[in-house]
């Protein structure tokens, strides 16, 4: 019995040793692939010039993980800030296999932005564009890209805002507001997005998401839960369900392009799709069919995503801000008390004439950091700052570095609305110091309408309503704004 015991004690210390030796052998390979990766970088810097220092962090992951790891707050992401204080201001490193420059210096990021289509052009990830899709406005360039945006700016431009988007998104704020009211409570980001959906819907493809039960926003629901998620295609994922919320909700626009093909007549209103089937129907058409697709594909999300987590991020700040929440009811009840009739529907000129309300909405915009990051690549080789930028290069802009940089704007991590009453605002919606839509000539072709819908909802909140907040509410960057407890509020009536 003794023998077996120390045959199976003998037998137990021949693993660990084993084991050990295997772990450390495991150890050493995986470290001297990390030294060969890091070390490995297909460009040399010129003579006077040096590459951005950095480091390209694990074989095949990079430095994906921490960048994928999510802020507790609102202030400049981990992933940033210890980059920023061991490197400076433009390094670089590897992320989903890509080799990357990161620019978060404001006036490297302004360089980038004005020589666009010269030393400079747009590009994202291959796992971005699996989401987003091949054929879209992000993938085009010069004339081709000038001629699509201003197909979108028929739609999305001031005077189609003004003299048809106007009213819809007046009315629509209403209605939706009205039925909030008789709900203990409401989860704002779900329910602003589906209220920008109706809208947007209706005016690119003549959709009714109240008739159809929202089954193409159920779709993109699950498309953006996996949007900037760590791109692993294996069923269960976020990402996974994400591509297959896009291929569900491309099969139902595929479907309904195909019914307006075979639909004989012209229909009563012209929407965005009626304007797209008339340029394929050019003998020589610039744009193809999977283009328009990607094009519906993408206007119907960015129309109001973006704008849904706006508009909840106003309010979650306007909740703890009630100094601020004072001014910008005061300003709207003053828009309403020189109506007429008190009850018309708000115009242009009102619009235009909310001055506070945008101070408010830029300062949401700067703080919360809804774009987190934008991509360019580089078309030639660049020297700039002392830093040598190889041809081929893809370029990591992170607005957040800029928006929330002390040197920029005093306490930038609070929300001080009066800070812009000082500040001239930038125009068109960018500058160097200001890049919530961007900049240079990809500066975001809904910018107007994510701000006049932002603006005309809270008109019509803090003229009837009040609110108090039920739960949740947290925000986060992981990389992009999430509110992971949603925020939940009740509304009332003003009495």
């Amino acid at each position: 019995m003794e023998g077996v015991h120390a045959g199976t004690v003998t037998m137990a210390c021949s693993w660990l040793v084993l084991t050990a030796a295997m772990a450390v052998l495991a150890s050493w390979l995986i470290r001297l692939a990390s030294l060969k990766w890091n070390s490995s970088h297909p460009c040399k810097a010129d003579e006077g010039s040096r590459l951005p220092p950095g480091s390209r962090g694990l074989p095949f992951l990079g430095e994906s993980l921490e960048f994928f790891t999510s802020s507790t707050s609102l202030e400049l992401p981990v992933f940033f800030k210890r980059r920023l204080d061991r490197y400076g201001p433009v390094f670089r490193t590897n992320m989903v296999g890509q080799d990357l420059i990161v620019c978060l210096d404001p006036e490297v990021n302004s360089f980038v932005f004005q020589q666009e289509e010269r030393l400079f052009q747009c590009w994202y990830p291959d796992s971005f564009m699996r989401i987003i899709g091949a054929d879209n406005i992000i993938t085009t360039l010069g004339s081709s890209h000038k001629y699509i945006r201003n197909l979108i700016l028929r739609l999305f431009g001031p005077e189609n805002l003004r003299r048809a988007m106007l009213q819809d998104v007046h009315r629509t704020a209403q209605a939706s507001l009205l039925s909030w009211l008789d709900r203990p409570s409401i989860e704002l980001k779900d329910a602003v997005s589906s209220m920008i959906f109706s809208v947007t819907a209706k005016k690119l493809i003549s959709y009714d998401s109240l008739a159809s039960d929202g089954k193409m926003w159920k779709q993109y629901d699950a498309f953006i839960r996996g949007l900037l998620a760590f791109p692993i295609g294996i069923p269960g994922t976020a990402f996974y369900k994400c591509m297959q919320g896009r291929k569900n909700v491309m099969k139902m626009l595929k479907e309904l392009i195909d019914e307006r093909k075979e639909a004989s007549g012209r229909r009563g209103s012209i929407d965005f799709i009626d304007v797209l089937l008339e340029e394929l129907n050019e003998e020589k058409p610039l744009i193809s069919e999977n283009v328009a697709l990607d094009l519906i594909f993408l206007l119907l999300f960015a129309s109001f995503e973006t704008t849904a987590s706006a508009i909840t991020a106003v309010v979650r700040f306007l909740t703890d801000n009630p100094e601020a929440l004072q001014e910008l009811a005061e300003e709207h009840d003053n828009i309403q008390k020189r109506r007429v009739d008190l009850n018309s529907e708000i115009t242009w000129e009102e619009y235009k004439s909310m001055k506070f309300t945008s101070h408010v909405i830029h300062e949401a915009l700067r703080l919360a950091n809804i774009a987190p990051v934008m991509f360019r690549k580089a078309t030639e080789d660049v020297h700039i700052k002392g830093f040598f930028i190889p041809k081929g290069s893809k370029i990591m802009i992170c607005p957040s570095t800029v928006h929330l940089n002390p040197m920029i704007y005093k306490d930038p991590n609070i929300f001080n609305p009066w800070r812009w009453k000082d500040t001239a605002e930038p125009t068109g919606g960018a500058s160097k110091d200001f890049m919530a839509f961007g900049g240079g000539l990809r500066l975001c072709v809904g910018a107007d309408f994510a701000k006049l819908q932002t603006a005309i909802f809270l008109h019509c909140l803090v003229t009837k309503y009040r609110w108090k907040a039920i739960k949740g509410g947290t925000m986060v960057l992981g990389p992009g704004l999430r509110f992971p407890e949603g925020f939940h509020i009740q509304l009332f009536p003003k009495p």
